[in-house]
């Protein structure tokens, strides 16, 4: 970790964190066709961190986020994520694993139309297989922490980008999931809206020491992560 390009309260903060390893990942190469899009990645990401990955387009974030939340498969590699390992994962225990232990916020909300914000944040805790109530209490819970009381039966085309966004955050949530990956999470909000999921990642981070993975051109959001890992043609080239 380069401590250098940390504020004097995040280095004091990873000094006081527990270091268990979140997420790891070792030598992993994914090609699409002819060509090379990751050529040997490691990453390691401790619990209650913030990291984001920036680059280029075509640097190969989006592949490498989309292969440690376990939505791609690496062509060379290991995963391990929350000492599991993913490799040895396959159709519904994969898909159970992730539901139980992953959470995704992605540019574009993906909020279901025609389900209310409610019921949009329950459907991974109702996948999940857990009762009904606790999950709609759980998902009350965290809509009315993230400003949301009043949107509760409001479906998507009823509320505004940045409340769409605080509802997929929502649901990335409801599993209390090991790790958040998010990708490009404020590339559809403007300036304002942008800030105010910033603040809320670095808030449940302190709050509830959850650990999230982001790929962002965004600078400022960048900057306020705990360590920024930076890409280009398919490899880590800054930590």
């Amino acid at each position: 970790m380069n401590n250098s390009c940390l504020t004097p309260s995040v280095r004091w903060r990873l000094l006081t964190q527990d270091f268990t390893c979140m997420l790891s990942g070792k030598n992993i190469h994914k090609k699409y066709g002819t060509v090379e899009v990751l050529r040997g990645v490691d990453i390691d990401v401790k619990k209650g961190e913030i990291v984001s990955i920036v680059g280029s387009s075509g640097a190969g974030k989006s592949t490498l986020l989309h292969i440690l939340g376990t939505l791609d498969g690496a062509d060379q590699g290991m995963v391990v994520l929350n000492n599991m390992n993913v490799n040895s994962l396959q159709g519904r225990r994969l898909a159970d694993f992730r539901n139980k232990n992953i959470g995704f916020v992605f540019q574009f909300h993906h909020l279901l139309p025609e389900f209310t914000a409610l019921e949009n944040v329950c459907i991974p805790g109702w996948l999940a297989g857990r009762k009904k109530k606790e999950v709609e209490d759980g998902a009350t819970e965290l809509l009315t922490m993230l400003g949301l009381t009043e949107r509760l039966d409001n479906k998507p085309n009823q509320m505004s980008g940045g409340e769409q966004q605080r509802v997929a955050v929502a649901r990335a949530l409801i599993n209390h999931p090991a790790i958040v990956f998010a990708d490009e999470p404020t590339g559809n909000l403007d300036s304002t809206n942008a800030r105010e999921l910033h603040q809320l990642f670095l808030d449940l981070r302190n709050k509830f020491n959850q650990t999230f993975l982001i790929v962002t051109h965004n600078e400022e959001l960048a900057q306020l992560t705990d360590r920024v890992l930076h890409m280009k043609d398919g490899k880590i080239i800054i930590q």
